[in-house]
């Protein structure tokens, strides 16, 4: 089986406001107030939670942020796992496109670098989980993205192989896994980041999901 496997925050949903405000939880403990702004830091966000918190002691002048960022992510995740989907949204289509692959044929799958515990409790609470045929997340394996690994685990267990599989990602860390891989990656261009994804060299730029299966059956080829 052909596998389509897609990256999660930035890609399927837009993560960053409950990711901020699990990090300005940490800011306000450490007495500094909220420190990131979800209007103007999605970006960062998306990076995950060791980036917000170093950014954000960055803005106040910490001049050893390592040690405190390890005293606090753990912090972080907690508070993130109690509030977790307030604000995140799937980006609209998302789920159109994931069904539409999977009735021409395509094993879908998801590949984050979110800890697979938090992205399980995430997609089960917007209600898509059972619509992927797998997760594997920064901790399933004893390495992450970029490694290509992964994504050959994901791949595997959406029921496909190495070569026959995609990346739809939002960053240049899908882009190096992807090329890791030797596989062909598809970067969207509605997320925070978004304006940057053309100089990456994808194989594909995504605007719109409407326009995913297309896209997948030209780098690909059918299904079956």
């Amino acid at each position: 089986m052909k596998t389509v496997i897609f990256d999660l925050d930035g890609t399927l949903a837009d993560t960053s406001g409950d990711l901020i405000a699990a990090a300005n939880h940490c800011f306000r403990k450490m007495g500094h107030g909220d420190l990131l702004d979800p209007a103007t830091d999605a970006g960062i966000a998306l990076r995950g939670g060791r980036r917000m918190l170093s950014v954000g002691l960055e803005r106040v002048g910490e001049p050893d942020p390592e040690p405190v960022i390890r005293a606090y992510y753990s912090v972080l995740l907690g508070a993130y796992d109690k509030d977790i989907d307030t604000h995140t949204r799937m980006y609209p289509g998302a789920m159109d496109a994931v069904h539409a692959l999977k009735v021409l044929g395509y094993g879908v799958g998801i590949c984050t670098n979110k800890p697979e515990g938090l992205a399980e409790t995430l997609m089960t609470r917007l209600g898509v989980r059972d619509a992927f045929d797998c997760l594997v997340g920064a901790d399933t394996l004893p390495v992450r993205k970029p490694d290509p690994a992964p994504l050959f685990e994901a791949a595997r267990r959406a029921g496909g192989t190495k070569t026959d599989t995609c990346l739809v990602g939002d960053s240049d860390t899908d882009r190096n896994t992807a090329k890791a891989a030797g596989v062909p990656s598809i970067l969207v261009t509605f997320g925070p980041s978004g304006e940057d994804m053309a100089d990456l060299q994808p194989e594909a730029l995504l605007q719109d999901y409407a326009d995913l299966p297309q896209i997948v059956e030209r780098l690909m080829g059918p299904a079956r």
